[in-house]
């Protein structure tokens, strides 16, 4: 369960971070009160799942998925520019994500 937490978490992550952006340095009230929500939640749940999940495995895999789901979002909502090197990075970090949790026995 705690990985579903884990994962929850994640993906407020991006959630708050998108809100974060269209907050235009908080000053829309909609943008940030989901931003500041969305990062409550997300910390709630992250800190959920380290009662059984390991620090580092918790907070790299709660940071890549924001990481790398805030890149997709930029893409594909925001249009940012989506460069081999940008591509190649955000491959590296989901990369990451997965042997982590592959190498996780501890849940």
């Amino acid at each position: 369960m705690a990985w579903v937490y884990l994962g929850v978490a994640g993906l407020l992550e991006i959630v708050w971070a998108s809100a974060m952006k269209h907050s235009e340095g908080f000053t829309k009230l909609w943008p940030t009160i989901i931003s500041l929500v969305g990062m409550v939640a997300s910390m709630i749940l992250l800190s959920i799942s380290m009662k059984t999940l390991p620090l580092g495995t918790a907070y790299s895999v709660w940071t890549g998925i924001g990481a790398a789901g805030a890149f997709i979002f930029g893409i594909v909502i925001l249009g940012e520019q989506a460069s081999f090197g940008r591509i190649a990075a955000a491959v590296l970090i989901v990369s990451g994500l997965i042997l982590m949790k592959l190498s996780d026995n501890s849940a």
